[in-house]
């Protein structure tokens, strides 16, 4: 930030008092100034970074700064954004992802400079706030962790999107995350922005007690940041609705506002939405039937179908999967995975559900209470059945657990699709395999499907923001009119990766996203 400009009078100095001033600059000032740099160091304050204008067609001149021209080259942008975010690798990973997809769009002869310059500023969130988090644990010992939330895009609406509780959480994540929320609920259609937030607390081995002081911590910070027309963060990893109920008691006590839709996935007695919890894992399903029901293609029903994780995403993913005749012969958690060779049961869902959702323990715990067998530390993609491999492949852990060696593997043992529950849980390395391995077409039968999480696990925000409407009407709609919703959300969304042009799923999903973002920039006027 440039400092303001001051208007000083003359001032006249005898030479006398000028050797004095050069005095105390040589010997007090430096020391001064290290002294006042330490103390703001070493005390931790809530900071915003705002980024810069993104009405400007030109960003600074320093070697810090991007220029947004005409003549700008992706490739050279991108080189820059790794010297600048080298700490931030898995947020690099999901932008080259989308830049690369991009690229016949950037190299159109009439708009393509238009849509580099967007995409230059579409790289750089809106705005970052962080702040500490102090919180007592059981033995009355304060505990400091840190928060964030970055607000990416409001282009289409208020920012929305998920806050995660996990020991990995930093401002690489959450940037990786809202760069991809923001392009996830342009698809859905729905008046949405984009964001991410959370923190590095890890609610594994923690009290009910502990966790829910964190959270009124949490959102003690948060609170002046949020409103329903702002941002509206909802849950992700280790926040489901118990923790959404503790940060939406802390809001209430601190604002005195009541009945806002400034959180999705709320307990329903709370305001919250049939279906949220479910949403994501169904539409995932929804939407992999759609596309294993065209023409020449295996449908889910009797398919092998292999899923990681064991969250509510996976759980609920298995539920439809399962309601859809498909055999599911496995779920994981981060000790190993659970294989059930002959498709899992009923009885066997309902047990991880209790597992995950109730007692809170890990797979290896119940393995004498399921038909399957437990193999620790291995994953669906890892381990290797006895008998039939999979058909179809549907990640739902965490980012990267699928490289290149497992997604050719997967491939040459028979993988026919791959959708993805998390957010990319494919590498680039493991996304070249099936780009090898794609239909020869919109529509063909041949090759393996991919649709990306910006598609594929769209149906929880997609339901968030039902939740949202619902709220606002002061109405609660029935679960058949929810998951009537977000059954035509999916095949909206559907229908755009299939319309726009592009040679293959993933590719239309990018294409369709970029471009509805990139027209509402436009008409904003954010971008020219």
């Amino acid at each position: 930030m440039i400092p303001p400009v001051s208007r000083r009078r003359p001032i006249s100095l005898r030479s006398s008092w000028i050797a004095v001033i050069i005095l105390i600059s040589t010997l007090v000032l430096p020391s001064l100034s290290t002294s006042i740099t330490d103390s703001i160091q070493s005390t931790p304050k809530p900071t915003i970074i705002e980024q810069p204008d993104s009405t400007m067609n030109s960003i600074g001149s320093t070697d810090n700064d991007v220029t947004c021209s005409s003549a700008l080259d992706i490739m050279a942008f991108l080189s820059d954004l790794r010297a600048k975010y080298a700490h931030q690798s898995t947020f690099l990973q999901s932008v080259e992802e989308m830049a690369l997809s991009l690229q016949p769009l950037f190299e159109d002869p009439e708009r393509g400079d238009f849509y580099k310059r967007a995409f230059l500023v579409m790289a750089e969130p809106e705005r970052t706030v962080s702040f500490r988090v102090a919180w007592v644990d059981d033995k009355g010992i304060m505990r400091i962790n840190r928060g964030w939330r970055v607000e990416f895009s409001s282009v289409l609406g208020p920012y929305k999107g998920g806050l995660r509780f996990h020991p990995t959480v930093d401002e690489g994540i959450l940037k990786f995350l809202g760069f991809e929320q923001m392009f996830k609920n342009a698809l859905t259609g729905l008046p949405l922005g984009g964001g991410k937030g959370g923190a590095d607390f890890d609610p594994k081995g923690k009290s009910p007690r502990e966790v829910q002081s964190f959270c009124e911590s949490f959102m003690t910070e948060l609170h002046r940041h949020i409103h329903p027309s702002t941002d509206v963060p909802a849950g992700d990893i280790g926040v489901g609705g118990r923790e959404i109920g503790f940060m939406l008691g802390q809001y209430k006590r601190i604002t005195n506002r009541h009945g806002e839709g400034v959180l999705t996935g709320k307990p329903i007695d709370a305001g919250g939405s049939l279906l949220r919890p479910e949403a994501t894992g169904y539409g995932l399903i929804y939407i992999a039937k759609l596309a294993t029901s065209e023409k020449g293609r295996r449908p889910l029903e009797g398919a092998r179908c292999a899923v990681s994780g064991s969250g509510n995403v996976a759980q609920y993913a298995v539920e439809k999967l399962m309601e859809f005749g498909a055999k599911v012969v496995t779920m994981s958690d981060s000790g190993g995975v659970l294989v059930f060779e002959k498709g899992m049961a009923r009885g066997d869902w309902e047990e991880i559900v209790k597992a995950k959702q109730v007692d809170r323990i890990r797979l290896s715990a119940i393995e004498d209470r399921v038909t399957g067998s437990f193999v620790p530390n291995e994953s669906p993609w890892t381990v290797h059945p006895s008998s039939n491999n999979y058909e179809y492949a549907f990640p739902c852990a965490t980012q990267n657990e699928i490289d290149g060696p497992s997604a050719l593997h997967l491939v040459e043992n028979g993988v026919v699709g791959f959708f993805e529950g998390a957010n990319l849980p494919i590498t680039l390395d493991g996304q070249s395999v099936l780009k090898e391995a794609a239909p020869s077409g919109i529509g063909a039968s041949d090759g393996v499907i991919y649709i990306p999480g910006k598609a594929a696990n769209a149906g929880g925000v997609g339901v968030s923001g039902l939740e949202m409407s619902q709220n606002a009407q002061h109405l609660s709609w029935k679960a058949e009119e929810v998951d009537n919703k977000l059954k035509g959300l999916m095949e909206h969304i559907y229908a755009q990766l299939i319309s726009g042009g592009s040679e293959t799923l993933d590719i239309g999903a990018n294409w369709a996203s970029f471009l509805k973002v990139v027209n509402g920039m436009k008409d904003l006027g954010w971008v020219s």
